[in-house]
């Protein structure tokens, strides 16, 4: 494994700023951005996952980072939630929800693998 030294060098963190990017643009839409709830709320756990590794990462101890890391993967699953009331709800398309729940489950099965790799070593 590369080594790390700043939390914008992990894999997990990179994927979650393109997923994030990824739900920003999409709740731009005419029909998802006027239901203010839920756009604030998905977008909230999108940023959650980049935070929480970027904080479990500034706080320098393996089981610190594992917490956040934990936190991050909770939040994933949150923005897949919400992707499913906005398919429902027809703010999304079939193909982008696929593609957003693809992404989402990339970031949280990395979070886990980062996971793992902490508590071994």
């Amino acid at each position: 494994m590369a080594k790390i030294e700043r939390f914008e060098d992990i894999q997990a963190w990179q994927k979650s700023r393109e997923l994030n990017k990824d739900i920003y643009k999409v709740t731009m839409n005419p029909s998802f951005s006027k239901d203010f709830s839920l756009k604030d709320q998905i977008r909230r756990a999108s940023v959650s996952i980049m935070a929480n590794i970027a904080e479990g990462f500034g706080r320098r101890s393996n089981k610190e980072f594992s917490n956040f890391l934990n936190m991050a993967h909770g939040s994933a699953a949150e923005v897949q939630c919400h992707l499913y009331v906005a398919l429902d709800l027809n703010y999304i398309s079939k193909e982008d929800f696929e593609m957003l729940y693809q992404k989402a489950d990339e970031v949280s099965k990395m979070i886990q693998g980062f996971m793992n790799y902490l508590s071994n070593s």
